[in-house]
């Protein structure tokens, strides 16, 4: 990072995010993977860092930072650990619809346990059978006095079972299609939401992903996200706007502690005599590997400034920098095993695991096909408009 390009405080939070990654979540990482039980301790190192709020405004009790100083938070912790970076950031996911669509009361109430880190939140979107179709859900909320009871199942949730609020995503009329989404904040311990199956995950083993069950789920009516019903698509589809970069950021922050190791690795290593960092091969495979990394990291930082500014249309620049960033990742980690030989494919080596967490950011909050789809479409839009 070339810090003239990027405020005071955002080189400070680098160098606080880097500081603990390195000390704190590197030497446990590989012990979380093999469990795949969740790291409190390093949650509770991020709250103790005063890193949890970084994108709450400061009127909540966060650090007032925006899109741009998630991003470089989550790159610092995905150089360690890949699932770390990413129970960080889905927080920063759980909480956008509070911050784009929740009422003053609503942020007042969820928001500053959240920023001081003594509250953890969650996304609860995904279904069986609407991944990609987010419209397809089935999960069914309605009203009922000064309640609403909710039904269904939610697929794929990140940090649900850790989670002390979740924002979940139901059906409050069934003939609007996505217009009869609505968005509610649930939280831990209410009757009738529960956690079902625990995922055993390829990658990001020490977040736990899991399914959410809502059985005659009751919750106050004030739990509506924005007190109105039909807005929860609308409002996820800003969110996923918003966090998409975050998962651009954990796939540099992945790609880039992958070719960290891998230099290091390549000048080490013997053969012929020398160490393979001095074979022209190699040395065009660790050129290819930074350039491709630093194109990805530049593209989800101006993303990012273009998300702060307030600039309306952010959709296609969002989808471009997940797409890219995920591509990039797996396809350098996926070298970097190469570049380790036959030590690459083993666990003695820390070097799988940075391939095994990348696959899952090209799949999630979004599909990389899907963010083509969105992106072509954006293209041939401006096109049509003259734009």
């Amino acid at each position: 990072m070339i810090e003239e390009l990027y405020t005071p405080l955002q080189v400070e939070l680098r160098n606080r995010a880097r500081d603990l990654a390195e000390n704190v979540m590197r030497p446990v990482a590989a012990k979380y993977d093999v469990e795949q039980t969740y790291p409190w301790e390093v949650q509770h190192a991020i709250r103790d860092a005063g890193l949890s709020g970084v994108w709450i405004p400061e009127e909540y009790g966060g650090m007032g930072g925006g899109v741009l100083d998630l991003c470089i938070v989550v790159e610092e912790f995905s150089r360690a650990c890949g699932g770390m970076g990413v129970g960080f950031a889905v927080n920063a996911l759980g909480s956008f619809p509070i911050l784009v669509g929740g009422t003053d009361e609503q942020k007042e109430r969820w928001l500053p346990g959240i920023a001081a880190g003594e509250k953890l939140i969650a996304f609860g979107m995904s279904e069986k059978d609407a991944g990609s179709d987010a419209g397809a859900m089935t999960t069914r909320a309605e009203r009922d006095g000064d309640e609403y009871v909710l039904n269904g199942e939610k697929k794929w949730n990140t940090g649900g079972s850790v989670a002390a609020y979740n924002t979940i995503f139901a059906v409050t009329e069934p003939d609007r299609g996505a217009r009869g989404v609505s968005a509610f904040v649930v939280e831990e311990g209410t009757p009738g939401y529960s956690i079902g199956k625990h995922e055993d995950k390829m990658g990001i083993r020490c977040v736990p992903v899991v399914e959410i069950l809502l059985e005659n789920c009751r919750i106050p009516a004030e739990n509506l996200l924005g007190g109105a019903e039909g807005r929860g698509f609308k409002h996820a589809m800003i969110t996923l706007d918003r966090a998409r970069p975050g998962v651009a950021a954990q796939a540099v922050g992945l790609a880039q502690g992958a070719l960290d190791l891998t230099l290091e690795y390549t000048h080490n290593r013997k053969q012929f005599g020398q160490s393979i960092s001095s074979f022209q091969g190699v040395q065009w495979m660790l050129a290819d590997m930074a350039t491709q990394i630093e194109g990805a990291r530049q593209l989800v930082h101006a993303a990012a400034r273009t998300i702060d500014s307030g600039v309306k249309h952010i959709t296609r620049m969002s989808a471009m920098c997940k797409l890219l960033a995920t591509d990039v990742s797996m396809k350098v980690t996926t070298d970097c095993v190469q570049l380790f030989g036959g030590y690459g494919y083993c666990k003695d080596y820390p070097i799988e695991k940075y391939m095994r967490d990348a696959k899952i950011t090209q799949i999630y909050e979004g599909t990389n096909q899907i963010q083509r789809l969105v992106i072509a479409r954006a293209l041939m839009r401006e096109a049509a408009s003259g734009k």
